[in-house]
């Protein structure tokens, strides 16, 4: 099944750090995209969020993403463990996970990419380029691409 266009899916973000977090949520905001966006600080609560579990148990609150927007490097699990959990688990392994990292190094890229990840992106350095980067990523996964339910 595919997702309703006239229903925005919810977009899930990962990221350990608050500026990049309310930096995000402005890009968002700029680019004009319908969607819900959640923010998660680490790998343990974005497990919980999709496994409804602790503060997360109320589905209607807390759907399931149609799309993860994860940084690699964060406390508790990091997004390689994240992604090896997902990935395994074939109730979640189709959701599409958009790694967005400072990184931009070969090993992390390939490794991602081996564990299932959908696109990897170096974060911008500037917040016009975040912008941009985000109505790519909308257009692309928002838009043009089918999503499965």
């Amino acid at each position: 099944m595919i997702y309703n266009k006239m229903e925005p899916i919810t977009i899930l973000y990962a990221d350990d750090d608050p500026e990049d977090r309310m930096l995000a949520l402005e890009a968002f905001e700029e680019s004009n995209l319908n969607n819900k966006l959640t923010f998660v600080e680490d790998g343990e609560e974005l497990l919980d969020y999709l496994y409804h579990q602790n503060k997360y148990s109320d589905t209607e609150k807390h759907p399931t993403p149609g799309l993860i927007i994860l940084d690699l490097n964060m406390p508790k699990k990091d997004g390689r463990e994240v992604l090896k959990e997902l990935k395994k688990d074939s109730k979640l392994s189709a959701i599409p996970v958009v790694v967005l990292t400072t990184s931009s190094s070969e090993d992390d890229i390939q490794d991602t990419y081996k564990l299932g990840v959908s696109s990897f992106i170096t974060k911008p350095v500037t917040f016009e380029s975040l912008v941009e980067t985000i109505q790519t990523l909308g257009k692309y996964w928002l838009e043009v691409v089918k999503l499965p339910l």
